[in-house]
């Protein structure tokens, strides 16, 4: 039997949750009692932030992160540590600002001139600061160490009937002197694009921040915060102190920060610009690339499209290479792991401003991969119809099918993340979020592989901190926070499951980032979309890894440990010509691969392709299908890893293998709907269900009609892990009868009493309930956010073998006693108990304590973006049991 599970069975599974911890400057009492909260809610670890410290790396800084390592210690926790003063990471606590000019940001502008010809001995004035109506443009001086430096001066000409830009160009940047351009205007209209290296533009809130294309500047950031961190706690290096943490690090070259839409192409913004580029432009397009550079702001069609494509292709990779991989190459010579994530919304990881251009590069270099959900990015039923956040509306088919799909795929394909992906989460929701959607979203992650948490957060400011709300303990005011460890212990359970093992997918799908910039494209989240509603796993590939990294073997594709029957490109116009070449060679060797709607017409850098394209045409393993007939292709050829008896399009599956165990996790994703369905499993044996809240493992009655299929009753917010394995048996109690005979609704009289968090539990006495209400309602306690105490006897003259306690609906923690006995703890739906050997013939009393959330007391901002649930036990009330 595989230790995982007697680890998990033991009580012994490690620890994958390292919150927030922020830290303001508190008083050592309140950092210390601060770490006790997190120890004792069943965590292990602490990231720690500045949000902000008044003194980040100063006395008082080293005073209280010496605290926090003491606690640390004692306790048996890790520590990791935010690498910058504030969030995004980048700003090298405020060094950037005294660091020589050409260690500052740099961008490439343009702005552009009209004239008219011909016009001998015309000039024009280039080394001044001109505004127009729209926004400022820059100055061009042609020094070097100054703030500007010209890179181009090139002359369109334009369409004198409607304007537009033609082909016809001349280069005249050699007629440039001392800030002013002097050229003889040809005959027609023409537009002059003046293209110069400068400090201007980006946004204004990360003004002072390191350039992440220069590695001398991200120097500045490691110099300044992890060297200096290595200096003091360098002997518990790779020990207590675990790593670093970067938070959203990127380009932010927009004005607008958060332009999730940020790309070549969009007017006004200035590009990601280093001293390195211009070599690097040259080599890949030719010594005349200065002549094409306005086409990164202008459209010319193919021409720039190839330009777009060659400029995202070097900015990204500079950013892989000087500030992702430096990082993590230092952490890693000195015995600690390097994490973090960046920007993914709305598809800006594969773009540019708060973005870093693509998402694998962007985080190759750290040892998990990560993500965030924030904010009210994901919301359970809005994964096709975009919802409303304080930064707009989301795209849901992106957060929903493809944002954790997209981190997850690059924890399984690169070899130092060892399967690890960390999801910070939670964060920003406001005090409506309370444990049953924290389990949603925590199930939502466990179930496409994510293994490691960052819960967003815990505060040691005193009590009301208005800083992105829930908090977790929030100085003892959060009624939830004393079920927190039941979600905590879930989550450490199913993790260890679902790691140091082989994630089993169907197929590879194709990262689209190449493809967008190289033209039209179809998100890979559309493909992804249709797979997993029909059940079938697949992980996301950049193009970078099947180009060196991947092989057929037996006609499958093989990544790291993953290996994928087929492989799906998402529609685009254009792909690079070697990726092109690569995949006829996997056609070649066996593997069928699925170009949805159409094939490509060209190559990303222009190259002549045809005869790659139709050789791919016309291969016997290269098929082009629609998008909504690319789950009944894969199905039709067998395809697929489980087989649904009808496909469930809210129900979400995951396969992981150890040595000596299958381990399949399913959830239900509905808010609302129950999925019931036949699941027929690829691997043969006796089935095990394991419940990781109870930590207990049952075997299951396999199906009439086949040996290897279970039938799945899940309701919505319901998971389950089902186990196939060597020795099981002596470590599973019996199989429930889940038939029951008999059943009750209790329509009693109740008594309620209710609790504050800070007083619980000492409860003060409300009143009786004839029916059971909505206890939030206006004429009840519309503002009491704690506990509500139910209390009843009933009468029971069956004798009962096996019975079960229902609540229906509450809102949204319970807790349950029958006759002086601890029943157990339900988090989110369903609310059922089993009450086997409690449930006495006579009279029997009931007590049921239901939590909800601080947002009725606190009605913060955030949560004014989601609907507010009741409050309280609403039922019906159900006891059913079989006899003896």
């Amino acid at each position: 039997m595989t230790n995982r599970l007697i680890d998990v069975l033991k009580g012994q599974e490690h620890n994958y949750i390292l919150p927030f911890l922020w830290q303001h400057g508190e008083e050592e009492r309140v950092i210390r009692e601060e770490m006790a909260r997190v120890d004792e809610a069943g965590i292990g670890a602490v990231c720690i932030e500045a949000r902000p410290h008044p003194d980040f790396l100063g006395p008082k800084w080293w005073t209280d992160m010496d605290i926090i390592m003491d606690e640390a210690r004692k306790r048996g926790m890790k520590v990791w540590l935010l690498d910058d003063d504030h969030f995004p990471t980048g700003h090298a606590a405020g060094k950037i600002k005294e660091a020589p000019e050409e260690l500052h940001r740099l961008f490439l502008g343009e702005r552009y001139i009209d004239t008219l010809g011909p016009a001998e001995g015309a000039s024009f004035l280039l080394d001044t600061l001109l505004m127009t109506g729209l926004r400022p443009t820059i100055s061009f001086p042609q020094h070097a160490n100054g703030k500007n430096k010209l890179v181009s001066a090139v002359a369109v000409r334009r369409d004198s009937s409607n304007g537009a830009l033609l082909g016809d160009c001349v280069d005249i940047t050699e007629y440039v002197q001392n800030g002013v351009l002097y050229w003889d205007i040809p005959e027609g209209y023409w537009r002059i694009f003046i293209i110069s290296a400068n400090k201007e533009g980006g946004s204004k809130a990360q003004e002072d921040y390191l350039n992440p294309l220069d590695q001398a500047s991200v120097r500045i950031l490691i110099d300044t915060v992890h060297e200096a961190v290595y200096q003091r706690y360098q002997a518990d290096f790779g020990k207590t102190f675990a790593g670093f943490f970067s938070d959203e690090p990127g380009f932010y070259n927009d004005p607008t920060t958060f332009d999730f839409n940020s790309k070549p192409g969009k007017p006004g913004v200035s590009l990601p610009w280093s001293l390195e580029m211009p070599g690097l432009l040259e080599q890949a397009l030719g010594e005349d690339y200065r002549k094409e550079l306005y086409l990164l702001w202008q459209e010319g069609e193919e021409r720039s499209d190839i330009l777009r494509y060659t400029y995202m292709n070097i900015v990204s990779k500079l950013y892989a290479d000087n500030f992702c991989n430096k990082i993590g190459a230092w952490c890693r010579a000195r015995g600690v792991e390097y994490i973090g994530h960046v920007l993914e919304d709305n598809n800006v990881h594969a773009r540019l401003g708060s973005g870093a251009g693509h998402f694998f590069r962007s985080l190759w270099g750290q040892d998990m991969s990560g993500l965030d959900v924030v904010l009210w990015q994901i919301v359970p039923g809005f994964d096709e119809l975009s919802f409303r956040t304080t930064s707009g509306e989301t795209d849901s088919l992106f957060f929903h099918y493809g944002l954790a799909k997209l981190a997850v795929s690059l924890g399984h394909i690169d070899p130092k993340k060892q399967g690890r992906t960390m999801c910070e989460l939670y964060g920003a929701y406001g005090w409506t979020e309370g444990l049953k959607l924290m389990k949603w979203l925590t199930d939502h992650m466990l179930v496409r592989g994510v293994n490691y948490f960052v819960p967003h957060a815990f505060t040691q400011k005193s009590f009301l901190d208005p800083d992105c709300p829930p908090h977790m303990y929030a100085g003892g005011k959060n009624p939830q926070y004393r079920y927190y460890k039941h979600l905590n212990q879930y989550m450490n359970r199913i993790s260890h499951l679902i790691s140091g093992g082989r994630h089993v997918a169907t197929a590879g799908v194709v990262y689209h980032a190449e493809a967008e910039w190289s033209g039209g494209a179809m998100y890979f989240q559309e493909p992804v979309k249709e797979l997993m509603q029909h059940q079938i796993d697949c992980d996301i590939l950049p193009i970078d890894v099947l180009l060196d990294g991947a092989s057929v073997m037996d006609g499958r594709l093989q990544v790291h440990l993953e290996d994928y029957a087929c492989l799906i490109l998402p529609y685009s116009d254009a792909l690079p010509a070697l990726f092109l070449q690569r995949l006829i060679q996997f056609a070649e060797q066996g593997l069928v691969i699925y170009f949805v709607d159409a094939l490509p017409t060209r190559s990303s850098e222009g190259i002549g392709v045809a005869g790659e394209l139709s050789c791919l045409f016309n291969h016997k393993n290269v098929k082009h299908v629609a998008l909504n007939k690319l789950s009944q292709e894969l199905i039709n050829n067998g395809y697929y890893d489980i087989h649904v008896h009808n496909p469930e399009p809210y129900l979400r599956y995951y396969h992981y293998v150890h040595p000596d165990l299958d381990v399949f996790m399913f959830f239900n994703e509905s808010p609302h709907k129950t999925i019931s369905t036949e699941v027929a499993l690829p691997v043969k044996g006796d089935i095990y269900a394991y419940d990781a809240f109870l930590n207990r493992l049952r075997r299951l009655n396999a199906s009439d009609n086949d040996p290897n299929s279970v039938l799945l009753t899940l309701c919505p917010y319901e998971s389950i892990m089902l186990l196939l394995g060597s020795n099981l048996e002596g470590y599973a109690e019996k199989p429930v009868d889940i038939e029951f005979t008999n059943a009750i609704e209790l329509k009693n009289a109740w008594a309620v009493s209710t609790s504050e968090a800070i007083h619980y539990p000492r409860f003060v006495e409300w009143g009786q309930l004839g029916d059971l209400m909505n206890m939030s309602s206006p004429d009840y306690l519309p503002y009491f956010s704690g506990t509500f105490r139910y209390e009843t006897q009933f009468e029971w003259f069956e004798s009962v073998n096996q019975a079960i306690l229902d609540l229906g609906q509450v809102f949204e923690t319970a807790e349950v006693w029958l006759n002086g006995e601890h029943i157990g703890v339900r988090i989110c739906p369903p609310y059922r108990f089993e009450i086997n050997g409690e449930l006495k013939s006579g009279e029997n009393k009931l007590i049921i304590e239901v939590t909800n959330t601080l947002v009725k007391e606190q009605q913060d901002f955030l949560s004014s973006f989601a609907q507010q649930e009741p409050s309280g036990l609403l039922g019906p009330i159900r006891i059913s049991s079989t006899g003896q």
